[in-house]
């Protein structure tokens, strides 16, 4: 495995976690709060004491996206324009993860 570290309630060794853990949830989400990578929301909440933090539309070049399957960080605005496929291992991510990006990332309301 790669030298990132994932934080939460990791149960296996691409990404996947107690809350999603079907075969697409392979990525881990750095959170701008505190750079740590977490597989999910849930698990930054349970495990940290401290208000997450969205990443402001002016950071997307910022990596923050961890596959799972290679361990290879992409930027935020790779990972949305990646057709929810790995650009580094052509592995399948999640495509209902983008329900959740208004929980990371600063997005416009129509994409909540």
């Amino acid at each position: 495995m790669g030298g990132v570290n994932v934080y939460g309630q990791s149960v296996d060794d691409q990404t996947r976690c107690v809350h999603w853990h079907s075969d697409l949830d392979i990525i881990a989400i750095k959170f701008k709060c505190c750079n740590r990578y977490y597989p999910c929301f849930s698990c930054h909440e349970e495990e940290t004491d401290h208000e997450h933090q969205v990443w402001p539309r002016s950071e997307f070049d910022q990596n923050a996206i961890l596959c799972g399957v290679c361990r290879k960080e992409l930027s935020i605005e790779d990972y949305m324009a990646s057709g929810n496929i790995c650009p580094h291992c052509t592995s399948h991510f999640n495509p209902g993860c983008s329900n959740h990006y208004y929980l990371y990332f600063e997005v416009n309301d129509h994409m909540k």
